[in-house]
């Protein structure tokens, strides 16, 4: 399986995932959305950090 076979189909998936929330319940993501634009960048490097690293985990658990 190549690298193009598996990226295309993970990125679908997470503009799925993505989408999901704005779909069901637009209020509460605007409202969510609304609050991370107040979070210091610290913040929110810390959140995007703690996302990569249960991606990673994520991985080596489905292997």
């Amino acid at each position: 399986m190549g690298l193009g076979e598996v990226i295309l189909p993970a990125l679908a998936l997470m503009l799925i995932m993505e989408g999901m929330l704005p779909f069901l319940a637009p209020s509460a993501w605007r409202d969510a959305f609304t609050r991370m634009t107040q979070l210091r960048d610290g913040q929110i490097r810390f959140m995007g950090l703690f996302s990569m690293l249960g991606g990673v985990l994520l991985l080596l658990i489905s292997r």
